[in-house]
């Protein structure tokens, strides 16, 4: 994957990743199914200008959703766990919560 914002999809704003960003120095993002640990420590080292000490990802299966009588899957995706070495400043990517 050449480009960033390909490998880096969008900043996932949860309760679950706020609390990791205040408590434990770590991004959440959703990533492309296919992109590498390797490829989310580059992209984000490059997007943001700082430091990425590990990276843990979690694949998620997409859920079957209905409307009516009509049923579908929703896309399959993956999230990455991003953790910034010590002493790196936190970026601001949310500014309105």
């Amino acid at each position: 994957m050449a480009d960033i914002y390909q490998v880096v999809r969008r900043p996932l704003i949860t309760e679950k990743a706020l609390g990791a960003k205040e408590t434990e120095a770590t991004l959440v993002f959703e990533v492309a199914s296919n992109a590498t640990k390797t490829e989310v420590k580059q992209a984000i080292e490059a997007l943001f200008k700082v430091k990425v000490e590990a990276v843990r990802t979690a694949n998620f299966a997409g859920k079957e959703r209905r409307r009516g009588r009509f049923s579908g899957y929703r896309s399959d995706w993956k999230k990455a766990y991003v953790r910034l070495q010590p002493g790196q400043k936190m970026p601001e990517y949310i500014e309105s919560l």
